[in-house]
């Protein structure tokens, strides 16, 4: 590289924030000569991440939290400076609402994959008959299958329905807003098919991967989870005060995207045109799509659906709460009349995000099959949620104040077959558009150490391509 080159990141979410900082630490660490422009068609950096301080309360209107093993967003962190903030989760038991009654999550499963026989043996979430047919697991002859199976299909012939149903589905549901019967197992969770082959059962397979100590009395497990003191959203104005002032265009949306001879036009929607040696496309597959549409290998992109979701955190005081439970929240069964799909106690999961003596819950709404609740009024929606928690809670009070979010088309749905069409995808874009590159929720993971490992892995891509 001697003339300096332009690389244009589209995206200010996770993945695109990720990809202007790394590129730009290695531009300084090895003097490169490229210059960075970050285009969000927003005023709003983050994407999903979005932090609320009210009233003493800390409120997360996306994700809350990331898991600890993944150790990419906590090292993140601690480069931009809030390595001090980390906080773990306030451990505590889960629950799964079965038939109207919440159950505890067996202690030792693993993604509701049971680690430990004698906690699953003496949950009330499954019949005789469900516990016999999940142990079958150790015995069952290992399945193989030429390409991808949903994660459905794969659990529902290791496991048995039961098991499914009341507590994998509820789970996997939870991180993915999707039909388990539709989603790809190559693209979530690859690893159990391998624990499958290589040990020809997942209890068994886990129990290798991921030895758990059974917990002394008394003991709490270890935190699963991270966030920062101030919320999610003081990570993403770390990463902002870290870029040059030049580098973030927001409210900048990009319309269209043609090759020239030299690198690639970029259509703005102010009329202008911003050229680009390289790009790094840190958006939804269906904006992706739309600025490449004259690529017909994108199309597939346009058949990709993503469902949408809603969430109503609710503050109250503590004596509104006539049931507490002791614990981090609960998610519901598909067999349940519910409408929310899940309940976290955020006061208790995180202790830090509320005031003395009051009480935070967060609820969520937008099953696959009960997407048009996601745009009911808040009224509605806050309606609908204390319907359902006072099953469970008793709580008869209104709360202190309550703030709804809707996320419209936010969880990409990873169908059974995603994984090969992405890569025909790809392969193409590197012979016809080559320099252009993918990142974010839509292709190689939903959390936030998944998002800012792609990049990651597109900054270098961008480096490999113009050296």
């Amino acid at each position: 590289m001697s003339e300096p080159k332009q690389v244009v990141i589209i995206g200010g979410g996770i993945s695109g924030l990720t990809a202007a900082y790394y590129l730009q630490k290695e531009k300084q660490n090895e003097n490169l000569p490229i210059k960075i422009k970050l285009l969000e068609s927003s005023d709003h950096l983050g994407g999903k991440i979005e932090t609320v301080q009210k009233d003493g309360f800390t409120i997360e209107r996306g994700p809350d939290s990331f898991l600890a093993r993944k150790e990419s967003a906590a090292r993140l962190a601690q480069e931009v400076g809030l390595g001090g903030k980390l906080v773990p989760n306030g451990t505590g038991q889960s629950y799964i609402l079965v038939n109207g009654k919440l159950h505890p999550m067996p202690s030792g499963s693993f993604m509701g994959i049971p680690t430990r026989i004698r906690p699953f043996l003496f949950s009330g979430l499954f019949s005789p008959v469900g516990k016999v047919r999940a142990a079958q697991d150790l015995v069952k002859q290992k399945k193989h299958v030429d390409g991808d199976q949903s994660l459905g299909l794969f659990f529902r012939r290791r496991l048995g329905n039961e098991v499914v149903e009341n507590l994998i589905e509820p789970l996997l549901s939870g991180i993915y807003a999707g039909d388990i019967d539709e989603l790809s197992l190559q693209s979530t969770f690859p690893m159990f098919y391998d624990f499958e082959q290589h040990y020809g059962s997942l209890i068994k397979g886990l129990r290798k991967k991921y030895p758990m100590k059974k917990p002394k009395k008394g003991e709490k497990k270890p935190s699963m989870f991270r966030t920062l003191e101030n919320g999610l959203g003081s990570l993403v104005h770390a990463i902002e005060e870290e870029l040059e002032p030049d580098v973030v265009q927001k409210n900048t949306q990009v319309n269209h995207i043609e090759k020239h001879d030299k690198g690639y036009h970029l259509l703005l929607n102010n009329g202008t045109v911003q050229e680009a040696d390289a790009v790094i496309l840190a958006v939804p597959h269906f904006a992706a799509q739309r600025m490449l549409t004259h690529y017909e290998f994108m199309a597939p992109f346009k058949e990709k659906n993503a469902t949408s979701v809603a969430n109503v955190a609710m503050a109250f005081d503590a004596s509104a709460i006539k049931k507490d439970i002791d614990g981090t929240g609960f998610v519901v069964s598909r067999n349940s009349d519910f409408r929310i799909t899940a309940c976290t106690w955020t006061h208790k999961k995180w202790p830090h995000s509320t005031p003395e003596g009051k009480v935070l819950l967060r609820c969520y709404v937008g099953k696959p099959d009960d997407q048009e609740v996601v745009d009911l009024t808040d009224e509605e929606i806050v309606e609908i949620c204390l319907r359902d928690l006072n099953q469970t809670m008793d709580i008869s009070e209104r709360p202190d104040f309550s703030i709804v979010t809707r996320w419209h088309d936010a969880m990409p749905q990873y169908k059974v077959g995603h994984k090969e069409r992405l890569e025909t995808i790809t392969g193409q874009m590197k012979e016809h558009i080559p320099g252009v590159y993918l990142a974010g929720g839509s292709y190689r993971g939903i959390g936030l150490p998944d998002c800012i490992d792609q990049g990651e892995a597109a900054v270098q891509q961008v480096l490999d391509y113009l050296q």
